[in-house]
């Protein structure tokens, strides 16, 4: 653990605060470091005895005695009032019945709570009630009197101990079945960070089992354990990436930028004096590579992928927009290091300010300066790339420096980069169609087919290709050049059908981004 939370608590403690609230779901871990420093009579001038409730268990002393009929609310309170001898009362179950959303909470409950705190600051017992839960739960009664404390997830030293413990209690901690090497053992212990301990040992156990050995191989089982975590914030979605940055054809600007900032998250680059970058905003024209290179940089730099869909992020219940987008962010900052995606975030966050922020109560306007004071304060190592078609939609604040390291504009591919983009995509579309062994495209053909798609993005060249697979499939013979051609001529671009749209983007993007089309 940190020695901020500690250090944190000492001073809430000495100050005499009656009521804190800790939003985690690990509550044994925090009773620990609860009870270090209630033992720490120094740091706090004078020890205090900790008492625990649950609904089940009622309140329990620091030697496991329980006290009879405190599994009742009402009595359990009352009994954290009227105590003198300096304590900490830790309260885990009891914001469940503050109620949340639709659901109306306990009156008695949150009286006899206000009661309890009202107590211990009429008193000199130097008493404090610790409320525990793993959502942030406060009725109104309650927000001006509790003080919320941060409970950080276990940091590296904590999580090497538990892989320690995980490998030494199955026996393998001393000998060649662990095989991870200074390097592998950096690697998951990395990689395990933003579990919570038990995830992590959990992850770290079922990679034991499975083989009998830790070696670097086992990061998937960690990496599984991120996803997991992703999947029940609810409002991030897990994407499988199998694509590299060496199959997106062009940009290659962008991807020499990207591929400067590989491993930056680990110590060697921190060693170096390098941070982990906050991330890239990729605007430009549809279809030429936008999302592909989101998808493409998780894998080259082996870190899991997760999809934002800032609509998920909103929902009619008061409260709950600005309370989803908190949990989508703790969960991205669990599964880091993680590149974090939010494709056409111009339809999430467009048009704040205007008539519809009214109409929603200011509920967006809350919601975006949340996600901008995290993308400008936040060190955790997620880069988060957005991709924007409309990049004039987003407010001036969106894009100022600080949010993102660098804005790209991605224009229609040139010769050189659509002849790329023809190799890459029928490489792949024939490589899975025995029935077109025969057909070898030829560099002619390349480059003809280069030059017929001039104003083509790389979306339309791989939809033409599929075109003609459908063509010949429909005569039930092999593919031929005349269906590529054909295909071609059937297809009208955007660079002609949005051409005035696509000026007026690159007018933006003058003096307003770096190009990640290389055009030497």
């Amino acid at each position: 653990m940190s020695d901020q939370f500690r250090e944190t608590l000492a001073v809430l403690l000495r100050a005499r605060l009656p009521a804190l609230y800790v939003e985690t779901a690990e509550e044994e871990r925090l009773v620990r470091e609860i009870r270090a420093v209630a033992d720490d009579s120094a740091a706090i001038d004078g020890t205090r005895e900790v008492v625990t409730w649950t609904v089940t268990d009622g309140l329990r002393l620091a030697s496991g005695q329980p006290i009879e009929q405190s599994s009742d609310i009402g009595f359990a309170l009352e009994y954290a009032r009227q105590t003198t001898t300096p304590t900490v009362f830790v309260f885990c179950d009891l914001p469940a019945h503050f109620g949340s959303g639709n659901h109306l909470g306990d009156p008695a409950v949150v009286r006899r709570t206000r009661d309890a705190i009202a107590g211990f600051r009429a008193t000199a017992a130097r008493n404090t009630l610790v409320l525990v839960s793993p959502a942030l739960q406060l009725p109104p009664e309650l927000e001006k009197d509790v003080h919320v404390v941060e409970f950080p997830l276990p940091d590296k030293a904590e999580v090497d101990a538990i892989l320690t413990a995980i490998a030494e209690a199955d026996g393998v901690g001393h000998s060649s079945n662990m095989d991870l090497g200074a390097g592998g053992r950096e690697t998951l212990i990395n990689a395990a960070l933003g579990l919570t301990a038990q995830e992590a040992a959990d992850a770290f156990a079922r990679a034991l089992a499975a083989d009998g050995r830790l070696d670097p191989a086992d990061l998937k089982e960690v990496v599984k354990a991120k996803r997991d975590a992703a999947r029940r914030s609810g409002v991030l979605e897990f994407v499988a990436a199998p694509s590299r940055l060496e199959d997106v054809g062009g940009l290659e600007n962008l991807k020499r930028w990207l591929a400067q900032r590989s491993g930056s998250w680990l110590a060697a680059a921190a060693a170096y004096g390098i941070t982990a970058p906050k991330g890239v905003l990729i605007t430009g024209v549809p279809g030429c590579g936008k999302s592909l290179t989101a998808k493409a940089v998780a894998t080259s730099w082996g870190l899991p992928l997760l999809r934002m869909d800032v609509g998920r992020i909103f929902s009619g219940l008061i409260g709950s927009s600005e309370r989803n987008m908190r949990n989508a962010i703790k969960a991205a900052e669990a599964a880091a290091p993680c590149v974090l995606w939010i494709d056409e975030i111009e339809k999430g966050f467009g048009g704040i300010g205007g008539t519809a922020q009214e109409l929603d109560a200011g509920t967006s306007s809350r919601v975006f300066g949340t996600f901008l004071t995290w993308m400008q304060e936040k060190t955790t190592p997620v880069f988060v790339i957005a991709t924007a078609n409309n990049v004039r939609a987003l407010p001036p604040e969106f894009l100022r420096k600080g949010r993102f390291d660098e804005t790209f504009f991605v224009d229609l591919p040139d010769p050189v980069e659509r002849a790329a983009i023809w190799h890459i995509h029928l490489k792949r579309q024939l490589g899975n169609a025995p029935a077109h062994r025969d057909f070898k495209p030829t560099e002619n053909l390349v480059a003809e087919l280069t030059r017929d798609s001039e104003g083509f993005s790389g979306a339309e060249i791989e939809q033409a290709i599929i075109t003609a697979f459908f063509d010949a499939y429909g005569d039930r013979r092999p593919l031929n050049a005349n269906d590529l051609g054909a295909a071609l001529q059937r297809t009208v671009p955007l660079s002609i059908s949005q051409r005035e749209q696509l000026d007026a983007a690159r007018k933006w993007a003058a003096n307003r981004s770096l190009p990640a089309n290389d055009r030497r």
